[in-house]
């Protein structure tokens, strides 16, 4: 048997689940001005991937990467969530 479709299924779902509470706490920080942090994660991720040669490891940077790339999309919905009153307004930054 094989599982490593499972093992990567399992942590795929797992570092998604984190990143969205990470969104939210860098927005309610930083706002969306901080994008560029993740893109230049997601390109770091990105190119580890490529080099690492366990087949695992290299999906899970993938992954870790395609997830960071979401995040630069979600920090603008996440702003406009906040706008919406959804998610609470971080009272020392000026808006």
């Amino acid at each position: 048997m094989n599982f490593t479709g499972v093992v990567l299924a399992i942590v795929a779902f797992a570092i998604i689940g984190i990143f969205h509470p990470i969104v939210i706490w860098t927005e309610y920080y930083f706002s969306k001005r901080i994008w560029y942090v993740f893109l230049i994660a997601g390109i770091l991720f990105l190119v580890i991937s490529l080099f690492v040669k366990s087949i695992l490891l290299s999906s899970i940077f993938a992954v870790i990467a395609a997830s960071c790339f979401w995040s630069i999309q979600e920090l603008y919905q996440q702003e406009k969530r906040v706008e919406k009153g959804w998610f609470p307004k971080n009272p020392k930054r000026k808006y």
